[in-house]
């Protein structure tokens, strides 16, 4: 094989190598955007948020004990 043809042929199956690396991101791409669109969709046609888990709802309590906590030693009274 001359210099030539090598080159060619080098050339050749680099770029086939390389549109098939950008067929499948493409392909991954596409899937990607579809699993948003539906996660989106189902978040969207929820009427209301879903409901706090209880480790969250302990956690809002023991912050709402903690302002009444600040707020009581602002005004000055004793607990």
């Amino acid at each position: 094989m001359t210099d030539t043809n090598l080159y060619i042929v080098l050339a050749t199956a680099g770029l086939a190598g390389l549109a098939m690396i950008v067929t499948a991101g493409l392909a991954g791409w596409r899937g990607w955007l579809q699993l948003k669109s539906r996660e989106f969709e189902r978040n969207h046609d929820m009427p209301y948020p879903p409901a706090a888990s209880a480790a969250s709802r302990i956690e809002m309590a023991d912050l709402k004990e903690r302002i009444r906590k600040l707020e009581a030693i602002a005004a000055g009274v004793d607990l």
